[in-house]
């Protein structure tokens, strides 16, 4: 017997409440941003009471906390598949591009500037985490690759002692340099983009995208 058939009818139109709050939700992002997501705005447009709302939803942070969940889960879900079928680190930036791409709220929501006053719980860090283990996986250096320049080795040495923010994952510091670049030289170009700020300046920036791409794995 399936999940699905063992709920009841009151479990099942929960199920359908919290879903069409959250769709509620991201069409108010889509507006004013998370910061202006309002649950008593969402219970006028569904004809509810705010009361009523809140005993699907406790408060803004429990909503906003499933909005990011979802998005996390979709974006780790999409690398993971991409990953298990085989993809480079430039197949897995080319997945995060058409993720973004698809939906630049919930992108935003995930990457863009912080919700004031709110504080994700740790299981979110916990499934952001499994995106950048994807990545470390993809971006450890071949046995008998050439040493790091200067440069690169000076960085390599800073993440060997402060290595935090990849948690258990065994990578060595060659891997952590390359993540790190990849993560952040991506989402540089992916934020302007989706921003705006390319418009008008007349070049495509899948091209500027994929260029990224070719510099970071070459």
């Amino acid at each position: 017997m399936t999940t699905a058939s063992k709920e009841t009818p009151r479990e099942r139109y929960r199920a359908q409440l919290r879903a069409e709050i959250k769709e509620r939700a991201w069409e108010q992002i889509a507006v004013a941003g998370a910061p202006g997501l309002s649950l008593n705005a969402i219970a006028k447009q569904m004809g509810m009471s705010g009361p009523a709302l809140y005993r699907y939803f406790a408060g803004r942070d429990e909503l906003i906390t499933e909005l990011i969940r979802d998005a996390y889960r979709s974006l780790a879900g999409t690398i993971r598949t991409a990953a298990t079928s085989g993809a480079d680190p430039a197949g897995l930036g080319r997945a995060l591009r058409v993720w973004a791409l698809a939906d630049p709220q919930r992108y935003f929501l995930v990457y863009g500037t912080p919700v004031p006053g709110y504080h994700a719980p740790d299981d979110i860090t916990a499934i952001a985490s499994e995106i950048m283990d994807a990545l470390l996986d993809a971006v450890q250096p071949a046995a008998g690759s050439a040493p790091p320049a200067a440069e690169a080795a000076r960085l390599e040495s800073h993440l060997a002692e402060h290595r935090e923010w990849a948690g258990d994952h065994p990578a060595s510091p060659a891997a952590l340099r390359r993540a790190l670049h990849f993560w952040t030289r991506l989402h540089g170009i992916l934020s302007l983009e989706l921003a705006g700020h390319f418009t008008g300046m007349g070049f495509d920036p899948a091209e500027l995208y994929e260029n990224e791409l070719r510099h970071l794995t070459r």
